[in-house]
């Protein structure tokens, strides 16, 4: 029997308009496909406009979802990681997971967790307002111990226990995104160790075997530098393992290395960064793989910074050296996490479109195969 591997694909679950909230954002109530439909050329050689082939759809329906479910396991996607939010004391874009995902009636053919996005709010996500993105914070990502052990508790009822639910040796998985900001709202390493050590106890005393505790690793020295997501904060291998973190990961190559470059040069730096985690760290690492980047369609100025000649071509070969780097270390979980399912607005996504056609998502077939439901269980 063929070797099935996880491939995770996050997700931004901002394609829908049934979230109210979202509105502030994109007004026409289509959620942030508004930003993609309204994505102009802005330089002689700028990959834009992009239309998606299957539409503007509102990823909070479930049939939308079990068209997209099928297109996404048939291609060898097992896993979806869905970025999670938690703002002004209650969930934020929950929607796409809860009345898409798990109401499409196929949703068995795949796995998902979560990645709580708890990076403060400013105004990117509207455009009209985002040349001042570093100028206003609307939503603080932080939260304070009492708080944290609500999110706790919603996350093992409403999640955890989930059959769908992605566990690795049977604890679900969960990824913490900004760890400069939930150490800043629980006050510090020592803190917050003791709430992951409750979270931890929480879980188990809800009758599950335990919690993995993954983070998202930015770089050596920042745990967090993007101009969306808060300031500048020093880290390092033994933070990370006072706190207990049970693995890593990435969420973007453009947290850690130049993207204004050809996509097979950045390639080579990616590679090196994997073999530094690996050595680094006494936890595992699961490979992560960008699409590329280029948030253009989140602004009215041209932005610098944008991925060269990442065709599906030279995708599959980077898919093809993260496969290789799982199949070097078979102690751990076959997990590698690609960016992203559907990050339109930053331009690394695998859905289909108008320029590449299912180029991505072959790429991903033609590496893994079409694979059965993920290991994780």
């Amino acid at each position: 029997m063929p070797k099935t591997y996880d491939v995770a694909a996050y997700v931004w679950p901002a394609y829908t308009g049934d979230e109210k909230r979202s509105r502030m954002f994109w007004p026409e109530g289509m959620g942030e496909w508004q930003s993609v439909k309204y994505a102009v050329k802005k330089t002689p050689d700028h990959n834009w406009p992009r239309k998606p082939l299957w539409g503007y759809v509102n990823e909070a329906d479930p049939r939308v979802m079990e068209m997209q479910i099928n297109a996404a396991a048939d291609h060898g996607v097992n896993v979806f990681i869905y970025d999670w939010y938690w703002y002004d004391r209650r969930p934020f874009l929950e929607n796409c997971l809860n009345d898409g995902f798990i109401k499409a009636r196929n949703h068995p053919r795949m796995k998902f967790y979560l990645m709580w996005a708890n990076h403060d709010v400013n105004c990117v996500w509207d455009i009209r307002l985002s040349h001042l993105m570093d100028e206003a914070i609307i939503w603080q990502g932080a939260v304070d111990r009492g708080e944290f052990e609500i999110v706790a508790g919603r996350l093992i009822e409403k999640y955890f226990k989930h059959p769908a639910y992605y566990t690795i040796a049977g604890k679900p998985v969960f990824m913490i995104y900004d760890l400069s900001n939930l150490m800043k709202g629980l006050g510090g390493v020592a803190a917050t160790r003791d709430a992951f050590d409750w979270f931890r106890a929480a879980a188990v005393k809800a009758g599950l075997p335990g919690l993995h505790l993954q983070l998202t690793y930015w770089n050596a020295r920042a745990i967090n530098v993007s101009g969306v997501d808060g300031g500048r904060t020093t880290t390092g291998a033994e933070i990370i393992k006072q706190l207990g973190f049970d693995s890593l990961s990435h969420y973007q190559f453009a947290h850690f290395t130049n993207i204004d470059r050809d996509y097979n040069t950045i390639m080579q730096d990616v590679v090196k960064e994997w073999s530094r985690l690996d050595q680094e760290f006494s936890i595992p690492y699961f490979p992560h793989i960008s699409v590329g980047w280029d948030n253009n369609p989140r602004f009215k100025a041209f932005r610098p910074g944008i991925v060269k000649n990442n065709t599906p071509q030279n995708v599959c070969q980077a898919l093809k050296q993260a496969k290789a780097y799982v199949d070097a270390h078979p102690d751990q979980s076959p997990l590698i996490t690609i960016n992203s399912w559907n990050e339109w607005t930053e331009s690394s996504y695998l859905q289909p479109d108008d320029l590449y056609g299912y180029g991505y998502l072959e790429a991903i077939k033609q590496v893994f195969g079409a694979q059965a439901t993920a290991a994780g269980a």
